[in-house]
């Protein structure tokens, strides 16, 4: 049973701030829930969720790679990551959470390392294919420290099922995905990392993506260590142990069936909803419903991103209304929302569309707050009998 924290947070704030964040551009035209249907032949190089920009690169006929050459030239990924670093200097991680918290958020996930592979924290766990690839500056500490000054909960989210620094194929469909869980040293790596964030923050809220490349016995190692050290912890649904036959996905017969299986789970309106893992505390539908019975978080940007994207039109952005709705009808139904900020890369800050969402909800808690405030009033201004 999920903890009772997470279960009455009702709203939690998801911040995707990566090297990509820089560059911070994708092609906003076609949802992320539509593109296996989209009838192209590598649909996740042409992604809105421009988080994966370097993937995009990696597909020389993609609109980011055409919107790199023009404006990058040949510069490499990897730069961005300076990039980053010095945006740094104007970070204001209290203002941040000042803001989740006057949105009415119970929690906050702060990504630590995205598929990329950096990490937002010096880690002690050195990557051997990538020197350096890190902040130099503990980002998730002083994440960490400002969303609990202000009363949220933290949780860490990891990119446990791919890392581009240890397999860089280009990754095009969903077969593609899966059999790029990298192998080799990645497994140890992951695990070591993982720990490491679990013994130096504590986190709340520990918060997987894609897989895990290591079995079922492994995971439950790492989840028992967890719970050891975080014994009001959750985890999500998205630890799913890796399987040999994933390989096989590399061949074109098995890759073409598990593609085409995919379109059709889409098709049929099922949009992101990972596939159960061993064990979770809760659910994770992306950009979707649920209509199970596990308790659940339906996670989603404020576009049709989760990292920052200047190319975002502003119908691109969800509107007031169907911002509270979602809010208010996720509750009622008992789920979660955990609605994404993207931060700029370049200068650290929350782009004016999504400030302003966070200031509706911001203004929607003020007024539920006294909503609920007023029976509380009327019971101390009724006469005693």
């Amino acid at each position: 049973m999920v903890a009772s924290w997470w279960s009455r947070a009702r709203l939690g704030i998801f911040v995707h701030w990566t090297p990509a964040s820089v560059p911070g551009w994708a092609p906003p035209n076609v949802p992320a829930a539509e593109l296996p249907a989209a009838g192209r032949r590598a649909p996740l190089g042409w992604t809105p969720y421009a988080e994966w920009y370097e993937n995009s690169l990696r597909f020389p006929g993609s609109p980011a790679a055409a919107h790199h050459r023009a404006t990058y030239g040949t510069r490499p990924y990897t730069d961005f990551g300076h990039d980053f670093e010095d945006g740094l200097a104007t970070w204001d991680p209290a203002a941040w959470a000042r803001s989740f918290r006057e949105a009415g958020a119970g929690y906050a996930v702060l990504v630590t390392k995205h598929h990329d592979g950096f990490c937002l924290w010096p880690s002690e766990t050195d990557n051997p294919h990538r020197t350096g690839w890190h902040t130099t500056r503990d980002v998730v500490g002083e994440f960490a420290e400002a969303v609990r000054a202000e009363g949220l909960r933290f949780g860490v989210y990891y990119s446990g099922g791919l890392d581009w620094t240890f397999d860089d194929r280009p990754i095009g469909t969903a077969a593609d995905m899966f059999s790029a869980v990298p192998r080799g040293g990645y497994p140890a790596y992951a695990d070591a990392q993982l720990r490491e964030l679990i013994r130096r923050y504590h986190p709340d809220i520990l918060w997987n993506d894609i897989a895990w490349p290591a079995s079922a016995a492994e995971i439950r190692s790492l989840t028992d260590y967890y719970r050891f050290t975080v014994p009001h912890g959750v985890v999500n649904d998205r630890l799913l142990p890796y399987a040999p036959h994933w390989r096989a996905l590399r061949l074109p017969g098995a890759r073409s069936l598990y593609n085409w299986w995919d379109r059709r789970t889409v098709a049929q309106g099922e949009g992101f909803v990972p596939r159960t893992p061993p064990a979770f505390d809760f659910r994770t539908p992306e950009y979707a419903r649920y209509t199970g019975s596990d308790p659940y978080e339906i996670t989603r940007g404020i576009d049709h991103s989760f990292g920052y994207n200047r190319n975002s039109p502003p119908d691109a952005f969800i509107g007031r209304e169907a911002l509270t709705s979602l809010v208010r009808s996720t509750a009622a139904d008992g789920g979660n929302l955990l609605l994404n900020v993207g931060p700029r890369g370049e200068d650290a800050t929350i782009p004016a569309e999504q400030r302003l969402r966070l200031e509706w909800l911001a203004e929607d808690a003020a007024v539920r707050a006294e909503e609920e405030a007023r029976p509380e009033e009327k019971a101390r201004e009724s006469p005693s009998r």
